[in-house]
This record gives C-alpha cells, structure tokens and sequence, in this order.
C-alpha cells in the first residue's frame, strides 16, 4: 500500500496516531535496519561504559554562549540539498555541547558517515584557528522542512545535547523539549543522563513527507537502540521505538520523558518583578489513564522540591501542556510563549503496570527547564534484560480535543486575610477560583443545575459553588488547610451527577 500524506494523517486521526508499521524507508534485507541499531546496541552493553569522546580543544572548550551561537552551518552545504523535501544542517562542537556524536546518512540500505570539515561552517567573530582535524565530528543536526511555506526550508527538529530532541510544528516556536530516556530523576542518587553517541539519517525519496532517525544510546546504566519516525506538519509527529540493553539494575526508569519551563503563572504561584502576566513553556500536565478518567494537575515554581506520582495500569496518554493561548497573557513579542506547543504523549500498546512523575524544580530564571514528567514502569529493569517501549508524541497548539470533555482553563489562588507584601500565610483559609471551558460547557445555561465537586486528603474544603462565566464556568471554594501538612485537592463539574469536565488536581504544599 502506497502511504502517502493524507494516508498518514488520516491513520493517525482514526487510530489514535498509529503510524503504519511498514514506513520505515530503509531497503529490507542486506542493507541498514532498525535491527542494525539494535544489534550495536546489544554489543556495547557487553562492554563496560566508557565514555570515549574526544577532548575539545581548547578554543572550542573555552566559548561562552554567544561565542558558540556565532558558529553557524553553511546553508549552502545543507545536506539533500539537491533535491526532496528534507534537509539537514550539523552542529559544530564547542561550549556545553563537548561530546563528539557520529551522524551517519542511510541511503539505499547503504550508510556512509559524515565527515567533519571546518570549511562546512562560518565562524563570524570567533578569532581563534578552525584547523580541527577530521576527528572533531559534531554535537548535533537539525532538520528542515517547508512547514510554513513552499519556498523556505524551515527548521522542525533539533537534536543535541545528551539525549534532548525538540519537534515544533507548522507557526510554533520552540519550548519544550523530549528525551530519550531519563534514569533515577529526583532520586536521592542522583540523576543519570544517557546520551545519544551515533544517529544514522535515512535519506526519503523525494516526493516523501515523513523521514526516519535511528540512535544509539549509552550511558553507565543502559544502552538504547531508537527509531523515530518524523512527520512535519500543523501538528508535527512523531513515533518512537526503542529497545534498552541494561548493564545494571535501573532503580527508576523514566520512558517518554518531557522538560518544559514554569515560572509564573495565574495568580496563586510565587511572586516575581516582571511586568509579564505568565511565563512558562507549558501550563499544566494532562493524564488520560487506563480507566478512561482525564485528569488536570496546573503546574508550579514551587518553594522546595517536589515530586509527585500519578499511579495508572495501561495508560492512554500524558503529555506537558500549554493551554493559555492569549498573547495578552504574555505581553512578550520576543519570546511568544503562546505558540509554544504542547507534547502529548500517546503509548503504543500496553505499558502495564506504573505511574507518570511529575517533577517541579525551584527556579528564580525563565532559562531553567524545572518542569520534567515521564513514566516509570513498576517492572524493575533489571541488568541484562532488554525492554522495549513504542509510543506517539504530538506537538500541538490548538489542543481542543485534548480531552474532548471540558477542561480546566485557569487555577486562581490567594489568601482570604490579608497578608504582609511578600509574605504569605500557609495555615490560614485560601480562596480557590478554578474556571473550565470546552467540551458542551459554552451550551450550558446559567439555570442549569451545575455542581462543584470539589474534595482534599487533608484539611477543610467548604463555601463551595459555581457560576457561568461567559462562555465557561467558574468553581469557588474556600480550602482551610491543617497546619504543616501537604494535601491533594480535587474536583470537577457535574450536571445531575454526571460529569462535565476532566479532573481538576492541585497539590497543596503545607510548608
């Protein structure tokens, strides 16, 4: 069957994002395949780690950011420049970016590795020698593709650094970003970060609209095997398989991993100086779970550390969203937070047994990614026994269906007695204002009988009631916490006992 375009998007409308499984474009038999990766990835856990990149030299070991960001691929050089829908450009070596990665192309089932040149880059203002030899390789590529016009070649995917990768889709901007893999993230033992050592770039034939990466993973813990399946569009996706080699026990193993950015939001989360209403990358984190429920938890730059855990059994999907779409919630021209896209993540088939995490690190500066989510299996990963996971990602920005039910807009928080500037009273009675839209909510009329669902692990929920909001609905209740202790506050909208939206979640913080 010829897979073309609409073929794919209609497939992925239909079932859930499934992407055929015949796509890959690489030749069968003798030449180059996923099971090529896989088996390279096989041996090198045989191996004992050892991380073996090349030292920078010193000038490149020396850069600052701005110094680096000067060093720019030569467009002209782009690689599948002469024809087709896709080109790539190369990352130099320099700054943060100091691993050597080897990027390889596939073509006809036949790979040939991408040779380092200084003459493939311009170095603009940088005054030191770019006589680097060969051996220098790279730190990354980006890929390119005519999303938003048919005479540009715009960039839709980055990958570099570790085993970061960032997708964006047609008028989006870069926020958050995806990994391959997080190990032990928030644990006591400290973070493990895997990283991509070799990609291999399978060249489509040039009417073709979706292309194919494989990688290869390595780290203390595991090694990986990966193969991503790209396809650029309004909502870019992209399918992920992947197959892990462990050398030792994973106490936790973090799958479809997703860093964004929170500092500050609606009213209700730490006070910063900034003249800008909000300043995030995303918003909230959405859950669908096995059972079928839709579940909303409004992220936080919380005061301390905090990690939570969502437990499900055959999830449907999760995702780092960003619902505020208002530019007037921004007020920055420069940064456009409103078209930062949201990532859902969608398993394919059962993950079995386990839980998303959801990490919110404290952060005084809106370059931290303090906002980190995945899935930890409850199957110990034990050494010498592989595992695979296979899942869809999609960058949205108009995520309207995401859930189809109505949904919480906006979480709205503050103290009922009046507290001292830059203080703040934990044991006191707070406000909540939770306002939902979507789904039949705009139907719903003001005489209706809309209830307020609301409840709490710990302390008092009371004065509870809702009103119609324009074209939405808002809920108040009074939250009265018991002092020093944390609690998990949930509600939703019912009409006649039967729900109306997804389940709002909020984590109250008692210290």
């Amino acid at each position: 069957m010829k897979i073309t375009r609409r073929r794919f998007i209609a497939s992925a409308a239909a079932t859930s994002l499934a992407v055929p499984q015949a796509i890959s474009l690489a030749q069968q038999g003798a030449g180059f395949s996923f099971e090529t990766v896989k088996d390279k990835a096989a041996d090198l856990a045989k191996r004992p780690f050892a991380d073996d990149s090349p030292a920078l030299p010193g000038p490149l070991r020396g850069l600052d950011y701005n110094h680096f960001r000067m060093i720019n691929f030569r467009p002209e050089r782009a690689l599948w420049r002469d024809s087709g829908l896709f080109q790539v450009e190369l990352f130099h070596r320099g700054f943060a970016y100091d691993r050597k990665v080897t990027i390889n192309t596939v073509e006809n089932g036949q790979v040939a590795e991408i040779a380092y040149s200084p003459d493939l880059f311009d170095y603009r203002q940088n005054d030191f020698r770019t006589d680097f030899g060969p051996d220098l390789g790279f730190s990354g590529f980006r890929l390119h593709f005519p999303l938003n016009r048919g005479d540009y070649f715009d960039e839709f995917a980055v990958f570099q650094g570790a085993s970061y990768y960032r997708l964006i889709g047609r008028g989006q901007q870069y926020g958050l970003s995806a990994r391959g893999l997080a190990i032990n993230t928030a644990g006591p033992q400290g973070e493990e970060f895997p990283f991509f050592k070799e990609f291999w770039l399978e060249r489509p034939p040039a009417t073709t609209t979706w292309t194919v990466v494989y990688a290869l993973l390595d780290s203390p813990s595991t090694t990986g095997a990966y193969k991503f399946v790209l396809l650029p569009d309004a909502e870019t996706l992209a399918r992920v398989e992947l197959t892990l080699f462990p050398r030792a026990d994973i106490k936790k193993l973090g799958v479809a991993p997703l860093t964004s950015m929170f500092l500050h939001g609606k009213p209700g989360n730490r006070v910063f100086n900034d003249l800008r209403p909000e300043v995030h990358d995303s918003d909230g984190l959405l859950l669908h779970t096995g059972s079928g429920e839709w579940l909303w938890r409004p992220v936080l730059d919380p005061r301390t550390l905090q990690v939570g855990r969502f437990a499900d059994a055959g999830p449907k999907g999760f995702g780092l969203m960003q619902r505020e779409r208002d530019f007037r919630a921004y007020e920055d021209l420069e940064s456009n937070y409103q078209l930062r896209p949201s990532a859902w993540i969608e398993p394919d088939g059962d993950w079995g047994r386990g839980g998303v995490e959801l990490v919110e690190i404290p952060s005084d500066e809106e370059i931290n990614d303090n906002i980190v989510s995945y899935w930890v299996p409850d199957t110990p990963v034990k050494a010498a026994e592989a595992v695979s996971f296979a899942y869809h990602m999609r960058m949205m920005t108009r995520d309207v269906t995401v859930p189809p039910t109505g949904r919480t807009w906006a979480t709205r928080v503050a103290p009922l007695k009046p507290v001292e500037a830059g203080k703040e009273d934990r044991k006191g009675p707070w406000r909540f204002w939770v306002d939902f839209n979507g789904g039949d909510i705009a139907t719903l009329g003001a005489g209706l009988p809309i209830d307020a669902v609301f409840s709490t692990t710990s302390g008092k929920i009371d004065d509870v009631n809702s009103e119609k909001q324009g074209e939405g609905w808002r809920a108040v209740f009074t939250f009265t916490p018991e002092s020093g202790n944390d609690a998990d506050l949930r509600g939703f909208l019912a009409l006649r006992g039967a729900p109306l939206t997804e389940t709002w979640l909020y984590h109250w913080s008692g210290s």
